[in-house]
């Protein structure tokens, strides 16, 4: 007599329940390890590690989502058209951070992994959206030098207004005051 064959065990696709199951822990606050989140996925505490090494790489896939996620938030604003539309694309940026700070916290909090080719793609992708409507914005101006600005000072208000450096309780407010942080910087640049 033989034995009946084992069935097999197959998930779907793990991985992105895995990514889903470790994001709800995230954004719930909840501290997660990989065992944890299986627990929480319904599956083994050895199934996490057919997708992720460890807990880093785990945490990489996060911010990858995270970085394509603000990308669409971004898109979604619109390409800015004029040197004012830019203040649009730093609104939406602040509120992304200001909506789902676990995530933006774990996207910037944490040394970029210069060895993770999605982590390091999904930074490029962002930066050359903005470094593309500098240059189309501001064409006799070094557009990846005006990208990097505007990235970091979209970032510092970010940071800010999540630090409670600046109120964060009227998104009004948030809105207004960064608008204005960019009116300000391009009307400097523009009278120079």
């Amino acid at each position: 007599m033989t034995a009946a064959p084992k069935a097999s065990y197959h998930h779907g696709d793990l991985r992105a329940t895995l990514l889903a199951t470790a994001m709800q822990m995230l954004e719930e606050g909840e501290p997660f390890s990989l065992r944890a989140v299986a627990r929480r996925a319904g599956v083994s505490p050895t199934a996490p590690y057919r997708h992720f090494v460890d807990r880093d790489a785990l945490e990489s896939a996060l911010a990858v989502e995270g970085f394509r996620d603000l990308k669409v938030d971004l898109l979604t604003a619109g390409i800015p058209t004029s040197a004012s539309g830019i203040g649009d694309f730093a609104v939406a940026y602040v509120k992304f951070a200001l909506r789902r700070p676990a995530v933006f916290q774990l996207m910037f909090g944490n040394r970029c992994d210069d060895t993770n080719d999605q982590r390091v793609q999904a930074t490029t992708e962002l930066h050359d959206v903005l470094a593309l409507v500098m240059a189309q914005l501001f064409p006799t101006a070094d557009p990846v030098a005006l990208a990097t600005a505007g990235w970091s000072l979209a970032h510092g208000l970010a940071f800010l207004h999540l630090d409670g450096k600046l109120p964060a309780n009227d998104l009004e407010e948030v809105e207004a005051r960064v608008r204005a942080a960019f009116s300000a910087i391009l009307a400097v640049q523009l009278d120079a």
